[in-house]
């Protein structure tokens, strides 16, 4: 044979093994590819062929669970729930069925009927039957968080987490669990993993910011509550905690700004309003704004009289309102406070020279004005301290007074409150130069003032 002849047949050859695979091989895929019936051709045929046995069998296990499974799947929860509930009254009699897998999908499809009483008491059935599904354990874990047994909710989700330890759904509650536990480093841990994975979750956002303003990280929380205040539902809460924060951090106008965001929501709960209302008048107090404080505090009032000491914050307000060296006195500046105290000592006595020495303030809680006074007849030094406060005023204020009096060399002392005295701070001054003024003192100084 020449050797043009064997290479033409050699190349047919090739050309025949080549069709007669695709016909082996290729034909068949396409036909595979024809013939797959739609999923849902796949799910009618499975109920069709399970009516079939019931018809001739209703407790034929096979076709009630083929029913059951199909049913979960699409999610069509009501005729699951029912389904799975007659194999549930199989199980006595019948020992093929896997009573902890039926009760736990009963469980499951009442759980997605929002039938959580129903959901609860079936999943704890099956785990009696199996505790370690993960499905099982996580369900239930996530009822007994709604329940608020939180403990027994965090061993369930735990023991789910260490089956499947990166399930969102898991952390989530997990990390919500841990934080009404108060074990606030564990739940920012698992709350950071679930926003990681989800960062449209809201609700898990805000339990992350709570965790952290518990942990004391008040600049991170703030950032999470800054972005929180204008959701519909979760804002007008996370307004409180930012206004809160700046509070504590003497950003007062920052704080008023945020109570009043938190307001303006249309849907509001109770408690949030009145917490928001509170604070935003003693925001406006601190920046002397008696007007609009005394317009939140009535709007408390309206709605709750014996909320907290809304009724003793109108009275001392409209006092405030009424009297304004009380109002400089209470609230105002540190520099309007000493001034108006430099004022005040200056009216102690008759006939007098009285010549200041030193004016010291203590965390804007009370300044002490040290004098030299000196009359026709006497003349000492004089230790003045005036208390800024409306509250009891107890010993060792006045014990702490007489310390001063001692390094100070001076010869007598005044103690000057908004409120009162307690009955051993009194009984402490009896044997000592220490005059104790109350409020009804410091109001005939302010007339003597005007």
């Amino acid at each position: 044979m020449s050797l043009p002849l064997a290479i033409v047949l050699l190349l047919m050859g090739v050309i025949g093994l080549g069709l007669l695979y695709w016909y082996a091989f290729g034909r068949s895929g396409d036909k595979k590819k024809k013939k797959a019936p739609a999923r849902k051709k796949d799910r009618t045929a499975l109920i069709k062929q399970a009516n079939r046995q019931l018809a001739s069998n209703p407790r034929d296990h096979n076709a009630l669970m083929t029913l059951a499974d199909t049913y979960f799947e699409d999610q069509s929860w009501e005729k699951a729930m029912k389904t799975y509930g007659i194999l549930v009254g199989l199980c006595a009699t019948n020992q093929e069925i896997e009573e902890w897998y039926v009760t736990m999908r009963y469980g499951l499809a009442a759980l997605q009927l929002k039938n959580a009483d129903e959901a609860y008491k079936s999943l704890m059935v099956a785990r009696t039957l199996k505790e370690d599904d993960f499905d099982i354990n996580t369900n239930l874990g996530y009822l007994e968080y709604r329940r608020g047994n939180f403990e027994r909710a965090a061993q369930l989700l735990n023991q789910a987490l260490q089956e499947r330890s990166e399930h969102v759904g898991t952390r989530r509650y997990m990390g919500r669990t841990l934080f009404k536990l108060k074990r606030f480093a564990d739940a920012v841990r698992h709350l950071k993993a679930v926003i990681d994975q989800e960062p449209n979750d809201k609700e898990s956002l805000f339990y992350l910011a709570q965790g952290l303003y518990e942990l004391g990280r008040n600049d991170q929380a703030l950032m999470i509550f800054n972005h929180l205040r204008p959701d519909p539902v979760l804002g007008p809460h996370s307004a409180l905690y930012a206004g809160s924060i700046r509070m504590s951090k003497r950003e007062i106008e920052r704080a008023t700004n945020d109570f009043e965001l938190g307001l303006r929501h249309e849907e509001i709960r109770e408690e949030v309003e009145m917490e928001l209302r509170y604070r935003l008048a003693d925001a406006y107090t601190r920046q002397q704004d008696l007007g609009k404080a005394l317009t939140q505090l009535s709007e408390i009032y309206k709605k709750n009289p014996g909320y907290k000491d809304v009724s003793t914050q109108i009275a001392q307000s409209r006092e405030l309102h009424s009297n304004r060296h009380l109002q400089t006195y209470l609230i105002a500046s540190s520099a309007e406070f000493t001034a108006l105290c430099r004022r005040m000592v200056m009216t102690f006595f008759q006939n007098a020279t009285i010549k200041v020495l030193d004016i010291s303030v203590q965390k804007n809680e009370y300044a002490d004005v040290l004098t030299e006074v000196e009359t026709t007849r006497w003349e000492d030094t004089i230790l003045f301290r005036f208390i800024r406060g409306s509250s009891q005023v107890g010993e060792l204020v006045v014990r702490d007074l007489n310390a001063r009096l001692k390094e100070t060399h001076a010869g007598r002392g005044f103690c000057v409150t908004a409120g009162t005295y307690s009955e051993s701070a009194v009984n402490f001054v009896e044997a000592r130069l220490i005059d104790l003024l109350d409020k009804e003192k410091l109001l005939e100084i302010f007339n003597r003032l005007d």
